[in-house]
């Protein structure tokens, strides 16, 4: 049984999760309560976005199937893996904080006591002006993208819903503050 919290962030490409991450990190770096997880991804380090760990596919692949994720995915050719090392962090109290798919969701809450999940949504306009300013997708994947966040939907009990529309520091006050509200 864990005594701790897994808080799961979800949300579509665009919506501010890495900047939320990224600055709820910061807030939060002299609480050893809690623990932002790194994930391994089947792509180069030097790729971009966020900083994480990277492998090849086949580690990937053997590490996943030796047990070595606490959670794993694959999305957009990609492989991403939450390593199992959090289980010493949950049992210890603490809150664990990843960036996953939502595909993982059930998963992850029938397999853990305490999962939040922060979903982090974004209008469509201001959607399609973040992905239109990253320059990294065409607009055909643009548009592609703006349908799948329309389709993006995430319910149940434990989803507290962050809004990411206005200023990032009033996303990142309400982000810290349902991490801060999940402490035991």
């Amino acid at each position: 049984m864990n005594k701790g919290c897994l808080a799961l962030v979800v949300g579509p490409s665009g919506a501010g999760k890495d900047s939320l991450l990224d600055s709820a990190r910061a807030a939060l770096a002299g609480d050893p309560g809690f623990v932002f997880v790194r994930r391994e991804i089947t792509r180069p380090e030097d790729a971009g976005g966020e900083v994480h760990t990277a492998i090849s596919r086949p580690t990937f692949e053997q590490r996943r199937d030796s047990g070595a994720y606490a959670l794993s995915w694959d999305a957009h050719g990609l492989g991403y893996g939450i390593p199992a090392t959090i289980e010493a962090d949950l049992s210890a109290g603490r809150v664990v904080i990843a960036n996953v798919s939502r595909g993982v969701l059930d998963e992850a809450r029938g397999k853990y006591d305490r999962v939040a999940i922060l979903s982090i949504t974004v209008s469509p306009e201001i959607l399609a002006a973040r992905l239109r300013g990253r320059g990294r997708e065409s607009e055909a994947e643009i548009l592609g993208r703006l349908e799948r966040a329309a389709a993006f939907s995430v319910t149940g009990a434990d989803v507290i819903d962050i809004r990411n529309d206005g200023t990032l520091e009033q996303a990142v006050a309400a982000f810290v503050a349902a991490l801060r509200g999940l402490r035991a």
